[in-house]
């Protein structure tokens, strides 16, 4: 998967949605608790009354939100209160038990090779940490029920409705719990099943950035309207927004956040809004939501510049040819995917700063990557990088840009990687392309970067026989022309998709009081 839905789409159904909801609370500027040298507020529990109260606004902000995004409601949606107890329990369960949960875990190593994580980062009891510190109500598409909290007050909860309710209409129309996680849950173990998972790759970080930019356009428009202010009349609120979810936050757990949680998992509320607010501009409320669901942008690329997706263009993705004969032998596949622009935005902004991730983002374009196993790790060499070689293709719009990555990604080898040497140099120019390799040895084996015009190709911990090869290989299939737009005509409504299914989606349903109070201080 790309390297930041390694943790948002390893994870279905309802550990997802409540994961990716309390990341988007934590980032956002506003505070959720007490600062640690505050003394905490004793909790409250929801009277009967207030349940009540808080139960008839189901359906006036379902009326609502249908009249802002011009979804029907076909179905009463089902409500019910839940207790703190009861959420934390399931979170604990989901993450001991849960398929999706482990897998996530497992992909930890990939995202540590990459530099995406430091080596001693451990996901799962800081993920575990933060969800229950911050969780609030959460739309649950399996059984088709708003779940509101029993110990958060009414009016706290009130502009959360009208984004979850949001996703009770999405769902209502396309099904979000069988509109699921595209891409295919197991390893790739050949040439043909790694065609099929690059091609479809992104789809999951697209997808769910419509479902949550839909949701928080309606809970924004929610909040202006009294004021006489829209998304559409007043556009310059997604920006204030965008500030509020872009300010420190208060919670203690999120101060410890690496970058890619932080940016990864805002992503699909504050691209997702921005996205969705372009199209709505643009083409009308129709286009911006039943038209965005029917025909769902395919890429990160796509959300992040909205106009591309309305000409209905769509990115290329570098061809990986079949290196099964080459490395199948000494490894067994581990993890495969897409480094989509969000991933590179991310990866530059961690290894060169803000300035980095400005200049080179828009300079992508396209990204893939292959990790494998060593067959014969033992069980304890499994959880560590030692135990992963990866190869990594970057597609440049230019070769100054691709230049710039390659000497970026070599500066912080040194941070990955202890013993790192440089053990050879080699450079050469012509009119229309530059070649060149840089060759270093670590403590986890040769890294070989290798640039070849718009072209960046990276192995780390293949031994330099095989890295070469490898390199030749992906290369040289690049130059044959075969680069090109592997998804074909997916994303829209015609033709027969790869899986016999275009429209499902993954649906991260739920929202935290961060993201309202960020909404809140934008509209003042």
């Amino acid at each position: 998967m790309t390297l930041t839905a390694v943790l948002l789409h390893r994870v279905r159904g309802n550990f997802l949605m409540l994961l990716a909801l309390c990341l988007f609370a934590a980032g956002s500027a506003a505070p959720l608790r007490a600062a640690a040298d505050e003394k905490p507020k004793a909790e409250t529990h929801m009277t009967a009354e207030q349940a009540q109260k808080l139960f008839a606004l189901v359906d006036q902000l379902l009326k609502f939100s249908s009249e802002e995004t011009g979804l029907p409601i076909k179905n009463t949606v089902k409500r019910q209160l839940t207790t703190r107890e009861a959420v934390e329990s399931y979170l604990t369960e989901k993450f001991n038990e849960d398929d999706d949960a482990k897998r996530m875990q497992r992909s930890e190593i990939v995202l540590k090779k990459f530099g995406l994580l430091e080596r001693d980062f451990n996901l799962k009891p800081f993920l575990l940490s933060l969800l229950k510190e911050q969780i609030e109500a959460y739309y649950d598409p399996k059984m088709k029920t708003v779940n509101l909290l029993d110990w958060v007050s009414v009016d706290e909860q009130k502009p959360v409705l009208a984004h979850e309710l949001t996703h009770a209409l999405q769902d209502q129309r396309v099904n979000l719990e069988t509109w699921s996680d595209q891409t295919p849950p197991d390893v790739s173990l050949n040439a043909d099943d790694d065609a099929v998972h690059l091609a479809k790759d992104e789809f999951d970080t697209a997808r769910n950035a419509v479902t949550e930019g839909q949701a928080t356009a309606v809970m924004m428009d929610n909040l202006l309207k009294p004021l006489g202010r829209s998304l559409v009349k007043d556009p310059e609120v997604v920006e204030a927004l965008k500030q509020q979810m872009n300010g420190a936050s208060d919670s203690p757990v999120l101060a410890r956040a690496p970058l890619l949680l932080s940016e990864s998992l805002l992503f699909p509320y504050r691209e997702g809004l921005s996205f969705e607010q372009d199209v709505w501009m643009d083409q009308g409320q129709a286009a911006a939501f039943a038209g965005a669901l029917d025909r769902p942008p395919t890429s990160s690329w796509e959300i992040m510049n909205p106009r591309e997706y309305e000409k209905g263009h769509r990115p290329t993705i570098p061809l990986l040819p079949n290196i099964h004969p080459l490395v199948d032998t000494l490894y067994k596949p581990y993890d495969i995917g897409q480094v989509g622009q969000l991933d590179v935005h991310i990866l530059t902004g961690i290894f060169g700063g803000d300035d980095a991730a400005r200049d080179l983002t828009p300079a992508w374009d396209g990204g893939i990557y292959w990790a494998g196993q060593k067959r014969n790790a033992t069980a304890g060499e499994q959880a560590t990088t030692g135990s992963i070689a990866l190869l990594y293709l970057s597609s440049w719009k230019n070769s100054s840009s691709a230049q710039a990555f390659a000497a970026l990604y070599s500066r912080e080898l040194g941070r990955k990687y202890s013993g790192l040497k440089a053990t050879s140099t080699a450079t050469h120019s012509m009119p229309s392309e530059s070649y060149g390799e840089q060759v270093f040895s670590t403590s986890e084996g040769p890294v070989v970067i290798s640039t070849r015009g718009r072209l960046v190709f990276v192995t780390e911990s293949f031994d330099l026989e095989l890295a070469r090869q490898l390199a030749s290989l992906v290369l040289e299939a690049q130059e044959t022309g075969e680069m090109k737009l592997a998804r074909r005509n997916i994303g829209s409504t015609e033709g027969e998709p790869l899986t016999g299914s275009l429209m499902r989606f993954l649906s991260n349903c739920g929202a935290m009081k961060a993201a309202v109070n960020a909404s809140l201080r934008s509209v003042r």
